[in-house]
């Protein structure tokens, strides 16, 4: 049985995880450029998010199953903590910390979702880590605490997220990432009566909605059906490398040497980490089954 198929899903699948993370990318500076209180931000995010999924969706199906409601819920604590984290501490303090993600993925991966976790996918991992830690060696502090802690929370809440997407590969995990910008508008919107943005907050909490969130969502459901759990994760975090050049773009901020390797190093892992996972695969005449050795489903 030949894999082509296999493969060409998979490929596009990488593809639409990539233009998720270059979109959740503007997330950092926008949050920034908002004067209103992180639950407000949120919240307002959150119900403008909901307008364009139920747009999308029309008729969304609620199972009320434990990965449609666990993704739910954890990707709502999700974006509250890291919208906490961002306004709280250091855009970077708050996008590295969030990026331990990798490694909680991997171990419930294997325990949640039987995928099998290789040694590249964990190489893949200390590499990444590695490279996230010079990536932001000259920025990080420990000023912040409450918004750093935030931050590592979010790391956890997110793996559990990236598990509870991919238990629902053969249903529709769209409806999970509805349900959560309901939950969060619900807790922030209330908010917004002590904390009113102006109307360039408004602005950008649109674009925030729409194009940070929205279209982001829909991108990421489609991918995570065919993309293993420990992929969705790895390549959302070409995240933090892209949000510092808007920063410079923007505000004109220069990255370090430390940065610059760093990011050379995440981008690098990443991608060959992807190449490795499209590259043709072997059929059963090679390996007795017709699937990939490394392929994680």
């Amino acid at each position: 049985m030949s894999t082509a198929p296999l493969s060409k899903e998979r490929s596009r699948a990488m593809l639409l995880l990539a233009a998720t993370a270059a979109m959740w990318s503007i997330g950092g500076l926008l949050i920034k450029l908002v004067d209103a209180s992180p639950l407000a931000i949120a919240g307002a995010r959150a119900a403008i998010t909901s307008v364009v999924l139920l747009l999308y969706l029309r008729k969304p199906k609620f199972n009320w199953s434990l990965p449609q409601v666990g993704a739910a819920i954890t990707s709502s604590a999700t974006s509250i903590l890291f919208v906490t984290a961002t306004k709280t501490t250091t855009a970077a303090n708050a996008i590295l910390l969030q990026s331990t993600a990798p490694i909680y993925v991997a171990i419930l991966g294997l325990w949640l979702l039987k995928e099998k976790t290789t040694k590249y996918d964990w190489l893949t991992v200390a590499v990444v880590m590695g490279g996230m830690g010079l990536f932001f060696v000259e920025s990080l502090s420990i000023k912040g605490l409450w918004g750093n802690v935030c931050a590592v929370l979010s790391g956890i809440t997110y793996a559990f997220f990236v598990i509870f997407m991919r238990m629902q590969k053969d249903g529709s995990p769209l409806e999970s990432t509805l349900l959560a910008n309901i939950i969060t508008a619900i807790i922030g919107l209330p908010f917004l009566c002590r904390s009113v943005p102006s109307a360039s907050g408004w602005l950008f909490l649109l674009i925030l909605g729409v194009f940070q969130l929205g279209i982001p969502y829909i991108f990421y459901s489609a991918a995570i059906k065919k993309a293993t759990a420990l992929e969705a994760v790895l390549i959302a975090i070409v995240e933090p490398i892209l949000n510092p050049v808007l920063v410079f773009l923007a505000l004109g901020e220069v990255p370090g040497l430390y940065a610059l390797l760093g990011g050379a190093i995440v981008l690098a892992s990443i991608t060959l980490k992807c190449v490795i996972t499209i590259m043709p695969l072997k059929t059963d005449s090679e390996n007795g089954e017709g699937q990939p050795y490394d392929q994680g489903l």
